[in-house]
């Protein structure tokens, strides 16, 4: 787990340049459509949807495109169907990667992440080698900067968060999936900003690499990263401080 949330500062960053560039966008246009799909357009009877159009509104989509993702999963519009696969490797030095899809051509993009693993020192596995390594959460960061740990813990755990704990520079909220939504309600309307929100899949235990190894494991969440049919990259990687500055 420690460490996690300096992979949640980088990927903040690299957030705001994909926004710019559209590549977010995509990705959550593709969410939005599929969980439309799997559980109707209404975003308060549907948590998936509800939790994707958060996300779209955080790095701000506009409303029609919004609502035209919306329209293709439940049919009113004519769309690519999506399908949902998850792949699971080893990267550097055996660390463990889970990769969520979202495609239109299955051959494709299992030759492509296999590509990817391959170049970056690492190999694809088989389903269920990694998976049962991680554990889905809600997870927030809020920078030691922004509150005290006093206020963040009272109001956090007071809406139901399971523990909040230090990470370098950082404080991270863990909840049931269940809670994220309320817990992260109540961090909003005590005013305390974060720069990650989401439900996620948290590591059991961590690999510390260094090195060779650790640069390898940031190139290898970067390429799965940009690669379009790839949704998200989880992996139990702790690498060192100096390579999340800047």
């Amino acid at each position: 787990m420690a460490g996690h949330s300096k992979w949640a500062n980088i990927k903040h960053r690299k957030g705001a340049a994909d926004a710019k560039r559209g590549k977010i966008f995509t990705k959550l246009i593709k969410e939005i459509t599929v969980a439309a799909r799997l559980g109707g357009g209404d975003v308060n009877s549907n948590p998936r949807l509800r939790s994707a159009v958060i996300a779209a509104k955080n790095v701000n989509m506009p409303k029609d495109n919004i609502e035209r993702g919306i329209k293709k999963g439940t049919g009113e519009l004519e769309g690519v169907n999506y399908e949902e696969v998850i792949y699971e490797g080893y990267g550097p030095s055996g660390a463990a990667v889970l990769v969520e899809s979202l495609t239109d051509n299955r051959n494709r993009t299992v030759a492509e992440v296999r590509h990817i693993f391959g170049k970056c020192g690492g190999n694809l596995g088989e389903n269920g080698c990694v998976s049962f390594m991680f554990d889905k959460k809600g997870y927030l960061v809020v920078e030691k900067s922004a509150t005290d740990e006093d206020t963040l813990m009272e109001t956090a755990l007071d809406a139901g968060a399971e523990d909040v704990r230090e990470d370098g520079d950082n404080f991270e909220i863990i909840t049931a999936p269940e809670d994220f939504e309320a817990v992260k309600a109540a961090i909003d309307e005590a005013s305390i900003p974060n720069i990650t929100a989401e439900v996620t899949m948290l590591p059991q235990t961590t690999a510390a690499l260094t090195g060779k190894a650790a640069e390898q494991m940031v190139r290898l969440v970067d390429m799965l990263e940009d690669n379009d049919d790839v949704q998200k990259v989880y992996n139990n990687a702790d690498l060192p401080d100096d390579m999340f500055e800047g």
